[in-house]
């Protein structure tokens, strides 16, 4: 059988004959024993009640594809890869999540539920499955529900509450859990084998996490000792949720239905049981925190990237004239920008200095970045030699541009009921299992239901309280400041204060060895970081002939486990009474968020993030040395604590008429770390909808469904700057039949509603075929025409760095990779669209310093569209669509499609792209307490 490489570490479960050989081979004892579930879950008697502490009225709905069952034992996996059988509960959310995408034209208010689950309080007699008293206690049982197996925690005592939520989170999420507490520490590739995404992820943590075993527990000390009673309760919670996982781990492996990966990666033995599944600790959980923070919670970060591209705009254009340039494509402050506080607001952050002070600009050509990987042995040194230790990881999770998560909320003065409603989530990314996991936990001081991260879930973090909802998309703004520290002595001693100090080199160790789910050969590595009171190493270069290393501060780094404390207000029914308790809870949180809440009768939003005080003209986007008069205010390097913006200064709103998010520009003056906040931008697809459902009034649930549906099956150039385009092109004026004929074509789908969707539900083909076909391959052809001969090659590729072209749903050399579903985050959309405008002699505000296309002649712009049109008119949609692992040269929807990546042993079926969270919320509160 002839095998491919592998996109992770399980993949070789499909093709490896080994597996198939066992699955031939293994006693019949063996395979029923893994298909047997715990003794102590079995059908149930008891009748259901309805919630008494549930005031949503039964308009509270959720979905979080593919399913809450994530483990799977190894005679599952087995029969999953063999016949593609799934376990209960496995993939059940996934169908209802991807029919919304042809469904919600028809969608009405009776309808919901059949693309989302009710997500009331509790479950109904009828529709439970099973009943369990985990660990055999008395104060704590866990209800599964028949739709969906969500646990429905509910405990008499706190401790039993936290135990049992522990030991859900063990039932669904144990394998996952395990791969990211070693994903934490670097250490994945010893404990999941040596591919090359393993490889890639743990690389991609270390260098900006890497902690040491002393420094996760100073977190967890430091976090309890700062926050009094509520601290103390936090570390009990987390205390009494371990012994929960711990209690489930015992069990699963005396009675042999523990996760089936332990045994292909070589942890267990199938038919012995030898071997052991490590127990958790406190300070894994402090590690899964480090990567989830990292993903989705960490702005800014781009200092190099950014004086790197304006050293490029100054030796094209001059000093004054290319900082001119550079800071119309960064577009700081774009006037046109879509704004999620739009009811003029001002919030001053990062903003431009006017007399920079303490910049620290490498010289031309002297950055190099710190190597990461030493000491390559076996199958490592392959993957050096082959550039594979981070492209694969770049696709899944490892890359450093996410955009994530959306929301849609609109004040109850403008909805037919007059109660708020809001449709919102997180976009976390498709995986299999999933990142998130589904719970609903009752107990004394706890009352939610929602989302929580696999290994974090001691609360819910995204999800609903009794009488209130909340949920966040990622923010973005500049917590991340890179510093030029002098060097000293030698390359790994630095100036720190005027002394010269010693850089500590932290390092982690990896080795590993082929085992059935992993065809790697052995092979070892070791990853090296130095350290320095600023933050790790991350780049070397010259100043002014001078040698320095650039080091990245963050203002969570070290800080990873503060935020738990937000997330257990929000749990708390005693705390969060309304919008301004919300506002505080959030404001707990050190991680960059949106976060947005509604109940019966109001709404509001609130930015997360420890925003450090920068001195005095220091401008956030450049490297500054790392001298006193250049910190942070009172920064304290032992700790990495410093003076942080008042929560006044933060972006937020109560009662505001609605509120959109897409990882859009947050309020008038704030500045985030995301280039392309322009004109143009995916937040607009939700805030041209919305704008359009309030001015009309008696907003429903279902229609702003579907606003958020609509917006995710639209190409955002089609919509907003393909119009400006066809009308530099100018039909008439077009004599090439080939370029002609795609004109025609483009203008037939942006009339038709420049969506991407189906001809029918299943037919795996697109409406408008041809019309996608050349916008994906004209928009990269036109945007380089259109600037790269006024910028010069070196300016255009700069450029390209600080902000990708093109991210179309296709683009697997997007940020977010291929098969993810989230699209249109990063382009030049909002360049290609004041550029085109001012073209056309229209009004642009904030626009860019030079016109661009045509050297600002419409008839040689024109020529240059036509002409790049007409060479991609001519490309054949393998051209186009060249293929990969998961589709065939020239498949436009499979291109396109939405894959669950593999982080385990289950495998599920492609989806139809939609550009919307992976957990989603539908909320409409009848009644307040």
């Amino acid at each position: 059988m002839q095998r491919r490489t592998p996109r992770n570490a399980f993949d070789r479960v499909r093709t490896s004959r080994r597996l198939f050989g066992f699955l031939k081979t293994a006693s019949v004892c063996v395979l029923i024993t893994g298909l047997l579930v715990p003794l102590t879950q079995t059908a149930a008697s008891a009748a259901g009640t309805a919630a008494s502490n549930d005031y949503c009225g039964g308009q509270c709905s959720d979905i979080l594809p593919p399913g809450e069952n994530g483990n799977a034992t190894l005679a599952q996996i087995l029969l999953n890869q063999a016949f593609g059988t799934q376990p209960a509960h496995a993939e059940d959310q996934l169908g209802p999540y991807a029919n919304l995408a042809t469904g919600y034209p028809a969608l009405t208010d009776a309808k919901i539920n059949t693309f989302f689950n009710d997500a009331s309080f509790g479950v109904p007699a009828d529709q439970i499955a099973s009943t369990e008293k985990p660990g055999g206690r008395s104060d704590v049982t866990i209800v599964r529900d028949k739709k969906t197996g969500v646990p429905h925690i509910t405990g008499t005592t706190r401790y039993g509450t936290e135990y049992g939520a522990g030991y859900a989170a063990g039932e669904d999420r144990l394998w996952l859990m395990d791969v990211f507490r070693h994903v934490g520490r670097g250490q994945l590739t010893g404990f999941a084998g040596g591919a090359a995404a393993n490889q890639g992820l743990e690389q991609q943590f270390y260098r900006n996490a890497p902690y040491t075993e002393a420094d996760l527990q100073a977190q967890i000390d430091n976090a309890v000792a700062n926050s009094g009673d509520r601290g103390a309760q936090a570390l009990a919670d987390v205390k009494a949720y371990l012994d929960g996982i711990n209690a489930y781990i015992d069990a699963s492996d005396s009675g042999r239905y523990f996760p089936g990966e332990y045994d292909l990666t070589g942890h267990k033995d199938a038919i012995t049981n030898a071997g052991t599944i490590e127990h958790f600790k406190v300070t894994d959980l402090v590690a899964l925190a480090s990567v989830i923070g990292s993903l989705f919670g960490s702005g800014g970060g781009g200092e190099v990237d950014n004086a790197l591209s304006l050293i490029a705009a100054q030796s094209k254009y001059g000093v004054e004239e290319g900082t001119r340039v550079w800071e119309s494509f960064r577009e700081r402050n774009d006037p046109e920008a879509a704004l999620t506080v739009h009811d003029g607001q001002s919030f001053p952050y990062a903003t431009k200095p006017a007399d920079a002070q303490g910049e620290a600009l490498p010289d031309a050509g002297s950055v190099t970045q710190e190597p990461l990987v030493y000491d390559r042995t076996g199958s490592a040194a392959t993957a050096a030699a082959k550039g594979m230790s981070t492209s694969a990881a770049k696709a899944t999770l490892g890359s450093a541009r996410r955009g994530m998560s959306n929301a849609l909320v609109v004040s109850g003065k403008h909805t037919a009921s007059g109660h708020p409603i809001a449709v919102f989530g997180p976009q976390t990314g498709y995986f299999a299992p999933q990142l998130l996991m589904l719970q609903e936990i009752q107990g004394p001081g706890l009352s939610a239901r929602g989302a929580s991260f696999a290994g974090l879930s001691m609360y819910v973090e995204l999800g609903r309280g009794q009488d209130y909802s909340w949920s966040a998309t990622t923010s973005g703004q500049d917590i991340i400041d890179t510093y030029a520290v002098e060097l000293c002595q030698d390359d790994y001693h630095y100036l720190y204060r005027g002394t010269c100090t010693a850089m500590d080199k932290v390092e982690q160790k990896n080795s590993w060895k082929p085992t059935l789910a992993d065809g790697t050969a052995a092979g070892s590595y070791t990853m090296r970081v130095w350290r320095t009171k600023y933050g790790p190493v991350q780049y070397r270069a010259t100043v002014g002939g001078k040698k320095v290393a650039y080091t990245t501060l963050r203002s969570s780094y070290l800080h990873e486990a503060d935020s738990i404390i937000g997330f257990q207000m929000l749990n708390d029914p005693d705390y969060v009474k309304g919008p301004a308790d919300f506002q505080r809870a959030a404001q707990h949180i050190n991680f960059t968020f949106n976060w947005f809440y509604a109940d019966s009768q109001h709404t509001a939003y609130y930015n997360s993030g420890d925003n450090p005080v920068r001195a005095t003209g220091v401008d956030a986007e450049f490297p500054v040395w790392a001298r006193p008069a250049y910190e942070w205010k009172n920064w304290n390097g032992d700790g990495n604590t410093a003076d942080y913006t008042p929560p006044a200064a933060h972006p937020n709103s109560v009662d505001q008429d609605y509120y959109i998010s897409w990882n859009n520009k947050q309020a008038q003056d704030y500045t985030t770390a995301s280039w392309g906040d322009g004109s143009v931008h995916r937040g607009d697809l939700l805030d041209d909808r919305v704008k359009k459902l309030v001015a009309a009034g008696g907003v429903t649930r279902t229609k702003l469904v579907q606003a958020m549906s609509d917006a995710a099956v639209a190409d955002l150039r089609a919509e907003d700057v393909l119009p400006e385009l066809l009308k530099v092109v100018d039909s008439a004026a077009v004599t090439d039949p080939t370029a002609a004929a795609a004109v025609s074509k483009l203008q037939a789908w942006v009339s038709s509603g420049a969506k991407r969707t189906e001809t029918s539900a299943g037919s795996k083909t697109y409406a408008n075929a041809d019309a996608v076909r050349i916008l994906d391959a004209w928009w990269p052809l036109l945007v380089k025409a259109e600037f790269e001969p006024g910028l010069g090659t070196d300016l255009y590729t700069a450029l390209t760095h600080n902000l990708p072209v093109d991210e179309a749903p296709s683009a697997g050399h997007g940020p977010t990779g291929s098969h993810a579903g989230s699209s249109f985050q990063y382009g030049w959309w909002s360049y290609v669209d004041k550029d085109i405008r001012a073209v056309l002699g229209e009004n642009v505000q904030g626009g860019l310093a030079h016109t661009y296309c045509g050297g600002g002649s419409l008839t040689a712009c024109r020529d240059t569209l036509i002409s790049t049109l007409k060479q991609a008119a001519g490309l054949t949609a393998a051209q186009v669509y060249p293929g990969d692992d998961q589709c065939s040269a020239g498949d436009q929807w499979c291109a396109d499609s939405i894959a669950q990546r593999t982080l385990g042993g289950i495998k599920h079926g492609k989806i139809s792209w939609q550009n919307r969270p992976t957990f989603q919320q539908v909320v409409e509160y009848t009644s307040h307490r």
